[in-house]
């Protein structure tokens, strides 16, 4: 049973999705938090799977609550939910620890697989996706030699080319084919690379990467419209 969490200031908008979750055979809500404090303090007391966060809500902003649930409450996940697919919000989600990011127009089977896949250790994104974000809203993020991450040191040479290809969003298929191994090799790369570096899954790969300055962002570039944003077949990658 995934026991989810509601961070919400309208509580319509929470009564919508508490009526979508407790329809479905795994899920349960284990609580409603109208403000980024309230889901915080819950989130510690309540430890649900998933946290799904609103942004802007009154007091504490859903970032905040983000970054204090995953410092606090490690074993609880955050969705982040964002009024446009790209957006600051999103990118200010992922830095504070986010699983991903959906944006609130996001279709009720779409943001059910993405709750799945976050609950059983997934990225509720892509990293091409990820990628995007951290390029358009993130120029600054460009890390001198000096100040990479000493983490980088334990990781051998092939687990330090396998974090460089998810970096530039490529899935397991991809970089199997970029380094000429086979996809259950990368998968066991990423996972030691994971944990390693302490991240949870490869949205976090790719903060990382940009983060320590491992890989340089891109001028910024216009997204498409049609962006796909939740987790699917398409979005959704898991180590």
């Amino acid at each position: 049973m995934i026991r989810l969490l509601i961070a919400d200031d309208e509580s319509l908008l929470r009564m919508a999705f508490r009526m979508v979750f407790e329809a479905e055979p795994d899920m349960e809500v284990a609580g409603e938090a109208d403000d980024g404090e309230q889901a915080a303090r819950l989130a510690r007391h309540l430890r649900p799977d998933v946290v799904l966060m609103d942004v802007r809500m009154p007091g504490l902003d859903g970032i905040e609550a983000t970054r204090r649930i995953v410092r606090d409450s490690p074993r609880s996940r955050v969705l982040i939910l964002t009024t446009f697919d790209l957006d600051e919000y999103a990118f200010a989600g992922l830095k504070a620890g986010a699983a991903g990011f959906l944006p609130k127009n996001t279709r009720p089977q779409e943001l059910l697989s993405a709750i799945r896949n976050v609950a059983a250790g997934e990225a509720a994104l892509s990293p091409r996706v990820t990628r995007r974000v951290l390029e358009r809203f993130a120029p600054q993020m460009t890390a001198g030699p000096d100040e990479r991450d000493e983490r980088l040191g334990q990781l051998t040479a092939r687990e330090h080319e396998v974090l460089m290809q998810v970096a530039r969003g490529l899935s397991n298929a991809e970089v199997a084919a970029a380094l000429h191994l086979a996809e259950a090799t990368v998968k066991t790369h990423l996972s030691r690379v994971l944990v390693k570096l302490g991240l949870r899954d490869r949205a976090q790969v790719v903060v990382f990467a940009y983060d320590s300055g491992l890989v340089r962002p891109a001028p910024p570039l216009s997204a498409p419209p049609d962006s796909p944003l939740c987790a699917g077949s398409s979005t959704t990658a898991s180590p």
